[in-house]
């Protein structure tokens, strides 16, 4: 239970509905337990009077004693359903007040988790994987509320259910009493080992329904693989026998709750069987009366079911306690990017990098070493370098998804630390490579950024026409309002990228960022945007990563990356003439355009 404990806080927070359900619970059950003494008193009235019947029986007055007599049965079977009426709007109560408490917990738990997982750093994304952290916040919520709900509920209903009947049959007979729940103990026991059989099996048959369900997503997913390949008969034989698998777990599990149920009700006879004889004898001996062995069997039938629940609710704390578990272990995983404590201050754009070094947490990856460079409010700086030289890094380091290990990130002459966290990445527009477009329209991925009272038909079709997508978006049928399916799935690559600089443009940040962002356009759209940008990073910090060399941009600085060092610094012109490593990128990519221009690749620029 120990796991548990950190739901106490909901419980408390719930405490009224709680204690009201207790209370539920507790009349309930009172009613309940009424209930067979009525028919304790119906039954010996009726024995008793079979006896005076005789003395009328054929007289003028039999059929006025028959009337009384079926009035007061009628009585007595009033009493019974009134009874039963009020144990069940008790019992509706009960379930309104702890199961909708459950629900609201639960309700709570989920935001909770899904509020930690945004506050959580990048690294703890790249160690855990997706459908672990999916699972955490559906699945092992679901088992702890079936704790916080059901288990709790079934287990006080036990307990005060219990106490009441055991107390009013000590009351009537206690040698009776014991030999009529002398079997119930071994019921409870039976259903807990069985039940745990039925635990193990049934997680079992989750796992492989989990691993068929995956199967058939990558199957679907994959489609265009698979028949390119020819391998439809291949997936068909190993989703047959994967199914195969699930099939005989299932029946399996369907053999064990065959034995089951039949447990349960022969143990309950062997109760009813043994009240019925010790009671039967009894009643010769003149100890009891008739109506007590009647109202004993309703209170055996009474305690059956919560105390075959006993397993159940058993297992049920078990898993609550695992997933608990489980999900304590993300809550107390602590953010490395922290917020300090003070007021959203206004940026300007200088940005410094001095000596920053930093390594990958996750792969122990050294990405920069000992990098410094300056760039000065308005000015457009370019990073330039092969794959894995630490161009990335930069923008991340920028945006504070991750704290340099050594050396100082700064904007404005301000450590970037000390910036209100959500401030200073609403002032910096940060197009990463990695696009990702939300299951929303175009316009809603447009403006993710901003508070939609601040957003107009006119900026959102600026910012697609400054990202060179608004031609592109005009042409669909539903035009701003369409939906770009999962990860913009129904987009190309190229209009998904241009999206995502119009998200960025639509911020009209201090600092931009673009992260490689036009590797998916084509050259005359990779034109088209730095014909834009051109005026639209006017007065703008500027800092562009990329694998190629813009000649429709002009940058104040250009700072070439190698195995996260600076390798070279200065300006187009004078690097050209330098002669070094940005000299051969840019003489490569003018072979490649030469190439896909047609013209001899041998043959200077003019």
């Amino acid at each position: 239970m120990k796991h548990l404990r950190s739901l106490n806080k909901y419980f408390y927070k719930y405490r009224w509905r709680l204690i009201l359900g207790i209370i539920f619970i507790i009349c309930a059950n009172i009613f309940g337990v009424y209930s067979p003494q009525v028919v304790r008193q119906a039954v010996d009235m009726v024995v008793s009077q079979i006896n005076y019947y005789q003395f009328y029986k054929g007289s003028g007055n039999a059929s006025e004693y028959l009337r009384v007599f079926g009035t007061t049965i009628l009585f007595f079977g009033f009493v019974v359903v009134a009874l039963a009426i009020a144990r069940g709007i008790f019992m509706f109560f009960m379930r309104q007040t702890i199961i909708v408490m459950s629900r609201l917990i639960e309700y709570d738990q989920k935001n909770e988790i899904y509020n930690h997982y945004q506050r959580l750093h990048l690294d703890f994304y790249k160690r855990n994987n997706t459908g672990d952290l999916m699972s955490r916040i559906t699945e092992d919520v679901s088992r702890a509320r079936m704790y916080t709900g059901p288990a709790v509920m079934y287990t006080i209903n036990l307990v005060v259910l219990f106490i009441l009947v055991i107390y009013t049959m000590i009351r009537v007979n206690a040698e009776l009493t014991l030999y009529t729940v002398a079997p119930l103990p071994v019921l409870g026991l039976t259903i807990f080992y069985v039940n745990g059989i039925i635990e193990r099996k049934s997680e079992q048959i989750q796992r492989q329904l989990a691993f068929l369900t995956t199967v058939s997503q990558e199957s679907y997913s994959g489609i265009r693989v698979i028949k390119s390949y020819v391998q439809e008969r291949f997936m068909n034989q190993y989703f047959e026998n994967e199914a195969e698998v699930y099939k005989t777990k299932t029946l399996d599990l369907a053999r064990t709750e065959a034995i089951y149920f039949p447990v349960i009700f022969l143990l309950v006879g062997l109760s009813t069987v043994s009240t019925i004889f010790i009671g039967g004898t009894q009643v010769i001996e003149g100890k009891i009366t008739p109506g007590n062995i009647a109202e004993f069997v309703i209170y055996i039938n009474m305690l059956t079911w919560p105390i075959a629940s006993v397993g159940w609710v058993m297992a049920l704390v078990q898993r609550a306690s695992a997933s608990q578990k489980r999900i304590d272990e993300f809550m107390a995983t602590r953010p490395d990017i922290v917020s300090p404590d003070v007021a959203p201050d206004e940026i300007h754009g200088d940005i410094e990098f001095r000596h920053v070094s930093f390594t990958y947490p996750n792969t122990g990856i050294r990405a920069l070493k000992d990098v410094s460079f300056h760039l000065k409010k308005g000015q457009r700086m370019a990073v330039i370098g092969r794959t894995g030289s630490g161009k990335s890094t930069l923008a991340q380091l920028l945006v504070r998804l991750y704290d340099p290990d050594e050396g100082q990130v700064l904007i404005d002459g301000k450590k970037v630390r000390t910036f209100h966290l959500d401030s200073l990445r609403k002032q910096i527009g940060y197009v990463p490579q990695d696009v990702f477009l939300f299951s929303d329209t175009i316009s809603g991925n447009i403006v993710f950024g901003l508070e939609r009272s601040d957003v107009n038909d006119e900026l959102i079709r600026e910012a697609a026409m400054n990202a060179s997508v608004l031609n592109d978006i005009e042409q669909l049928p539903k035009k701003f309002e369409t939906l770009v399916g999962e990860r913009g799935v129904t987009l190309s690559g190229g209009q998904k990228q241009r999206i995502s600089i119009a998200r960025a443009l639509i911020k009209e940040p201090r600092v931009m960022i673009f992260d490689d962002c036009l590797s998916a356009v084509d050259a005359q759209t990779e034109q088209n945007i730095l014909t834009y940008l051109n005026e639209v990073l006017t007065g703008k910090t500027a800092l562009i990563i990329t694998h190629r060399i813009f000649s429709l941009l002009t940058f104040d600085k250009i700072l070439v990356l190698d195995h996260g060092m600076i390798a070279e610094e200065g300006t187009h012109d004078s690097l050209v003439n330098k002669g070094g490593l940005y000299a051969e990128l840019y003489e490569m990519q003018q072979l490649e355009e030469r190439r896909e221009a047609g013209a001899p690749v041998n043959s200077r620029p003019a």
